[in-house]
């Protein structure tokens, strides 16, 4: 059985086509299981901030490796892979065919395949490079890199530019970067479908996601994790700092803005990752519902 993997920029609407493309399997008999690859969707009680699936959502398509990890606990590629491939192996065996989705380049490759991940790093070293980013900023950071690793990360990738300073800290060379891992043998046969939308109409969906996300409480969620003591790796999602710097609880115009913003960059790096991706097939949704989508990625598969 042939995996299907669900990949696209934030806002482009993965959840529901995938629970659109499980209810046409299920109609000829399949019995499929989504697994998450989003790297915040995988923590417990940030699921307005990451956009994870909602109960109802999860009802209509059973979904594993989403919203089971506590906040304050560290998490990493390489550990999302040991899971995901139990996961899917699992799955596989009891010939329930796994729907990979989310927009996590790196966990999407690492579900897929046997990438070459990069050890964690002392935690003195780790302490020290992140009180370097609060204290100067990612870009400063990003400007002592090696220049063929600068080259790699965009300075404003917080994340990114922590991971890469760590590991030179720590003598311990950088993985190839994550257009480079893609070429590595998958580890089963997989469909590889990208959703793309134009500019305007992602922008759009953007501003509704965040919209509906104020709406929802996100600023409420957000200093309810920050209470329990986040780590850093759950801190990385888009939004948190920002949410948690409005002193009154209620997020201000420039806050909402400035997220917005910062969805869109995110969005187009995911766009970028996603178009050098070898043998990904693309499907435009500009102007289409989740059913008529998931049509064309039901006959991608029947094609393979």
């Amino acid at each position: 059985m042939e995996i299907l993997a669900l990949f696209g920029p934030t806002a482009v609407g993965k959840t529901g086509i995938a629970i659109a493309v499980a209810e046409r399997l299920r109609a000829r008999g399949e019995d499929p299981v989504a697994v998450n690859c989003d790297s915040i969707q995988v923590y417990r009680g940030l699921e307005i901030l990451s956009g994870a699936a909602s109960e109802e959502e999860r009802n209509r398509l059973e979904h594993r490796l989403l919203a089971f990890l506590d906040p304050a606990e560290e998490f990493s590629a390489g550990r999302y892979a040991e899971l995901a491939h139990a996961e899917i192996d699992r799955l596989l065996r009891e010939e329930r065919r796994p729907i990979v989705v989310g927009g996590t380049g790196l966990y999407l490759r690492a579900a897929l395949a046997d990438l070459d991940l990069r050890p964690p790093v002392p935690a003195e070293i780790r302490a020290e490079v992140e009180g370097e980013i609060a204290e100067r900023g990612s870009a400063a950071l990003h400007s002592e890199l090696d220049p063929d690793l600068a080259a790699t990360v965009e300075p404003n990738d917080r994340k990114r530019v922590a991971r890469l300073t760590e590991l030179a800290r720590a003598g311990i060379e950088a993985a190839a970067d994550a257009e480079g891992m893609w070429t590595a043998e998958l580890r089963h046969r997989a469909r590889l479908v990208g959703l793309t939308v134009k500019r305007e109409d992602l922008a759009n969906r953007i501003d509704r996601r965040v919209d509906e996300m104020i709406e929802a409480g996100v600023a409420e969620e957000v200093r309810a994790a920050a209470e329990a003591g986040p780590s850093r790796t759950a801190r990385a999602a888009l939004g948190f700092e920002q949410l948690l710097a409005e002193v009154d609880g209620s997020p201000s115009p420039d806050t909402i803005e400035a997220i917005k913003s910062g969805h869109r960059a995110y969005a187009r790096r995911q766009l970028t990752w996603m178009r050098r991706m070898e043998g990904v097939s693309l499907v435009d949704r500009t102007g289409r519902g989740d059913a008529e989508v998931a049509e064309e990625v039901v006959r991608l598969l029947d094609d393979s």
